[in-house]
């Protein structure tokens, strides 16, 4: 019998490599039904992805906008192919004949929670391709995954997923972790939406997603989401990041003896090769340094490894394969939080200005910090600073540029997204109901 030859009837082997298994489903005419909230510039391509892997199939697509759904449509040649759309996830939910996976894919966070929580309740699977939400309730969707016996995991093309992959392989060949860093081209922490919508506009993207890019807050919840889920830290509040000319440089820009022995997540800013992550690992085996050294990998005993790219919806069907086969995520929250992202002034803030949009917007922008110094300081997390409808924070003191913002600085509405954070509040001040987050 041919290695991944299941004919004989036999529940499949473990060794099986994945692509066999979904060819297997494809052929059996039993795909992977995958439901896609968000139809963006990433969501398309994960349409896209998803209509090209063997034994996966768009059951439903949703987005606020008509034109981007028949985008996606378009660009996976699915119209005619039964695919659900609508504007609202949780009638699409109901609409399709079952679903095994549901990726979620918007810029929201209260809403995309609630649209986690909906497709979790009826059995299925959960990607995120939305860090935010992940980072803002992470605890909380675990509890959902657990008590509904699915997986929710953050995506594999993220930068956190792709890390996660390369940490579990270094660690795999005896490394210790010393640090798992991005690789960023450009930062203005001061950058406005307005500011960069000729450049959102090139690249397809939302001027204030694009914002949350170029000021750094999204860089700063990937690696907290990464802190969450892996035990590092930041080893300074908004991580080093020095500038850099090459990749090779992360090995001499950090003092590496003297990180947190947790090992820290950072970023390196500017470097060739453009774009990527890496992580350092550390080896004093002097067997394995000789091997090392004659690899080209250096003398040690710190050794990087580094990937020039992460390619965001290619590597979405890889996620969604794992969880939906195997039961696995690629990185999901240890237990209560290490770290978060906290709001600071872009510019001085006056009493009874309002904030829509807290991620990406012109008021503030988010650095990576310790909860617990952010629970010492009453610092607000920069997710709880999003606005909802006609609902919007609101200063009620003033802050100046660059300075923190706490809990008392604004009033903050009775929004969903207050509901949840105070429903999450509860859950982690119960370490016993943590539980279902050990990993043994």
């Amino acid at each position: 019998m041919l290695i991944g030859d299941t004919s004989d009837g036999v529940n499949q082997p473990p060794s099986i490599v994945m692509l066999a298994e979904l060819k297997l489903r494809q052929t059996q005419g039993d795909p992977i039904r995958v439901g896609l909230a968000g139809a963006g510039a990433m969501g398309c391509g994960i349409a896209l992805q998803v209509a090209q892997t063997p034994g996966m199939e768009l059951a439903f697509i949703v987005d606020r906008k008509e034109e981007a759904i028949q985008a996606a449509l378009n660009a996976t040649g699915c119209e005619n192919k039964g695919v659900v759309t609508h504007s609202d996830p949780l009638q699409a939910m109901d609409l399709v004949d079952g679903f095994d996976v549901f990726v979620e894919s918007t810029n929201s966070i209260a809403p995309a929670y609630r649209f986690c929580e909906a497709a979790m309740q009826r059995g299925a699977h959960v990607v995120l391709m939305n860090a935010e939400v992940d980072l803002a309730f992470g605890p909380l969707l675990q509890k959902l995954a657990h008590e509904n016996g699915v997986v929710c995991t953050s995506d594999a093309g993220d930068q956190h997923g792709v890390l996660m992959t390369m940490i579990e392989e270094i660690q795999l060949w005896g490394f210790r972790l010393v640090q798992a860093g991005n690789i960023k081209g450009f930062l203005n922490r001061y950058a406005t939406a307005e500011d960069l919508a000729h450049e959102a506009a090139i690249r397809h993207l939302d001027p204030v997603q694009c914002c949350a890019y170029t000021d750094g807050s999204k860089l700063n919840i990937e690696m907290a989401v990464m802190a969450n889920g892996t035990g590092l830290v930041p080893s300074v509040r908004g991580m080093e990041g020095p500038r850099a000319d090459t990749v090779q440089e992360a090995l001499s820009k950090f003092d590496l003896e003297n990180l947190p022995s947790e090992g820290s997540v950072d970023y390196i800013l500017g470097a060739e090769p453009g774009g990527g992550v890496y992580v350092i690992g550390h080896c004093d085996n002097p067997l394995q340094q000789q091997y090392l050294e004659y690899y080209k990998m250096g003398d040690g005993p710190f050794y990087l490894f580094y990937r020039p790219y992460h390619l965001c919806h290619l590597e979405t069907t890889r996620a969604i394969a794992l969880a939906a086969l195997r039961g696995q995520a690629i990185l999901r929250p240890l237990g209560r939080p290490i770290a978060d992202v906290y709001a600071f002034a872009k510019r001085d803030l006056n009493k009874g200005d309002t904030v829509v949009h807290g991620i990406g917007g012109d008021e503030v922008y988010g650095l990576i910090d310790h909860v617990k110094v952010g629970e010492a300081e009453r610092l607000l997390p920069i997710w709880l600073f999003e606005g909802e409808s006609d609902k919007t924070p609101t200063l009620i003191n003033e802050v100046a540029k660059d300075a923190p913002v706490t809990l008392a600085d604004i009033s903050i509405p009775d929004t969903d997204i207050h509901r949840l954070w105070k429903e999450q509040c509860v859950l982690l001040e119960d370490p016993a109901s943590l539980a279902f987050l050990d990993r043994g």
